[in-house]
């Protein structure tokens, strides 16, 4: 793990250095532009930090035929079909963080403020051309599923059940990949969703399951503001409303 986030970091902060030797310079990229160096940058990410992983675990071989499993099999299978429970899981996430939502604005007397998280930088390219869409959607529905649940639900949480009850390393995992946002006032909605990601791994042993819900999560949060946009609604008064 401490390899994961050492090579994130160095890979961002090697894409920040190259960028302006490559024409890119800060205040005049346009919207499209923008979007295009979201996403190259993301899949600049996901594929070091995958590769780090893979090159690590490697070493381990033969590994258990459920670590790091993609099956596309009995997506309905009553007791393991990755489909069925990323559905199932995708309900359960959006009630349960429905209801946290609804205890924290009792708890806080009001909305509380929204942190600058990725999705409030992201506000100027929602819905500003179809090429930013498109990254958009590439970039948090494909890319970053892909990378972060492999990274906690397939390789740390399968690594904590070595030591662990499977329950404890679901919620380990979950914490680390809360924090791991670095939005604190995030953490109780981040941390539930990953506590039914991880269970909903568990269930499956299926890497497709916790995958496919994290991009219907990410990609319907987009398309959702995108619709807003389009209907001329102001999205950032949507997520971070007056007092």
């Amino acid at each position: 793990m401490f390899a994961c986030g050492l090579s994130f970091a160095l890979t961002g902060l090697l894409e920040a250095a190259v960028l302006p030797y490559l024409g890119f310079r800060a205040g005049e990229v346009s919207l499209d532009e923008k979007a295009e160096i979201v996403f190259v940058g993301q899949f600049a990410v996901t594929t070091v930090v995958l590769g780090v992983v893979y090159a690590i675990t490697n070493s381990f071989q033969p590994l258990p035929d459920d670590v790091f499993r993609y099956d596309l099999k009995g997506p309905f299978n009553l007791r393991n079909g990755w489909l069925l429970w990323a559905t199932i899981g995708l309900l359960s996430a959006f009630s349960a963080i429905a209801l946290t939502g609804v205890a924290l604005n009792f708890f806080y007397g009001g909305s509380p403020q929204r942190e600058t998280d990725a999705l409030v930088l992201l506000l100027p390219l929602i819905g500003s051309s179809s090429i930013s869409n498109a990254c958009l959607v590439g970039t948090t529905g494909v890319l970053a599923p892909l990378l972060e649940e492999t990274v906690f639900r397939g390789f740390l949480m399968a690594s904590l059940t070595k030591w662990c009850p499977t329950p404890v390393s679901v919620l380990i995992s979950a914490a680390v990949f809360a924090l791991a946002h670095l939005t604190p006032g995030e953490f109780p909605q981040l941390f539930i969703l990953g506590t039914i990601l991880g269970f909903s791994y568990a269930q499956t042993r299926n890497l497709l399951t916790p995958i496919t819900m994290h991009a219907f999560w990410n990609s319907g949060v987009i398309l959702f503001l995108i619709f807003l946009q389009l209907q001329g609604y102001d999205i950032q008064e949507v997520l971070q409303p007056s007092s």
